[in-house]
């Protein structure tokens, strides 16, 4: 709290700050004048001075501690400290939408650098730094879909939510396209916003799952939601890891993904498809996908001041006050 606090305090008259260091010169003249003003007085005996330093003795300095905090109150008020805030206005129309990212097993492969999956983490993440003022959820699906994130413009949230996306978050394996996108668009059906999109990311053939592909499509059209379907991967063979009942094998095989499939689901519903063979490939893509689907909004910035240094000068007004009431009173010098 008190971190937030002075993030958001500045002085209008900082060159008047410097006066501080007249502080610690005051209290060295006080110890030093004090020091050497000792009374002594001869007397023959001083047995009944046992014990004769009471609380004004112990107090005595009070006056002159009183003093110097209410000239660091001064100094203070007179650097008239503000405390600054930024407010947002949005005006306009903002767009709905939802990525919808396959993490699937064979998402790892690394024909994208350092491999596919997260190389489409770190495009996501740059493509939602991008959507000022939209609001944005993730889905994610293996045989499984699953709502990472609610549609918001809490971006933040969003941007954590991605870096936390991993192989096995759903510890199911498939790739259930219809799921993933029936998913999405249960997520944007009772959005009030006129433009609704869904990017669909994918590497593989639909199989598994509860929903058919071509329902999922059917659901997206209903509700007007556009969807920008892309196909990653390159169509060369690799080497994958294959886990059967001897152990974890190597196997050589050719990728392969539904091109027909993302193909009409993206033009019946009023989207593109794309396909990227590599991360710069799929750079471009969100780019593009930027470049379509651009919001009309307004973001007005203002910047509220607010003076503070009212609270300084009544703090070192009432310091002084008491410190004169102390002297004419508690610690008054008889003449």
């Amino acid at each position: 709290m008190i971190r937030s606090w002075l993030n958001h305090i500045s002085f209008a008259y900082p060159w008047v700050l410097p006066l501080l260091l007249v502080i610690p010169f005051l209290i060295f003249w006080y110890v030093k004048k004090n020091k050497y003003q000792i009374s002594s007085v001869g007397i023959s005996t001083t047995h009944f001075l046992v014990n004769t330093t009471n609380w004004k003795t112990r107090l005595r300095h009070l006056p002159f501690v009183l003093r110097w905090l209410s000239l660091a109150a001064f100094i203070f008020a007179l650097a008239r400290p503000q405390q600054s805030f930024t407010e947002q206005i949005t005006d306009g129309e903002a767009i709905d939408i939802v990525l919808c990212m396959d993490i699937s097993g064979s998402m790892t492969e690394r024909d994208f650098q350092p491999n596919r999956l997260e190389a489409s983490k770190e495009v996501a993440i740059n493509f939602v730094q991008q959507r000022k003022g939209d609001r944005i959820g993730v889905v994610i699906f293996t045989n499984l879909s699953f709502t990472l994130c609610p549609i918001t413009t809490d971006h933040n949230t969003v941007l954590a939510q991605i870096n936390n996306i991993h192989s096995g978050y759903l510890q199911e394996e498939g790739t259930a396209i219809g799921s993933g996108l029936a998913t999405s668009v249960d997520r944007l059906k009772d959005s009030k916003t006129k433009n609704k999109i869904i990017v669909l990311l994918t590497d593989g053939v639909d199989f598994g799952g509860t929903i058919p592909p071509d329902i999922a499509k059917e659901m997206a059209k209903t509700y007007n939601i556009k969807v920008y379907t892309v196909g990653v991967g390159s169509n060369k063979e690799m080497d994958i890891q294959v886990q059967d009942e001897f152990g974890t094998t190597t196997q050589r095989k050719k990728m392969e993904f539904n091109e027909a499939l993302l193909q009409e689901i993206a033009n019946e519903t009023g989207g593109q498809y794309f396909h990227a063979t590599d991360k710069e490939n799929l750079e471009k893509v969100y780019a593009s996908i930027n470049q379509l689907e651009k919001s009309k909004i307004q973001i007005t910035t203002f910047n509220k001041v607010s003076d503070k240094y009212f609270w300084y000068l009544v703090t070192g007004i009432v310091l002084l006050v008491l410190e004169l009431i102390l002297k004419l009173t508690v610690f008054k010098k008889l003449p």
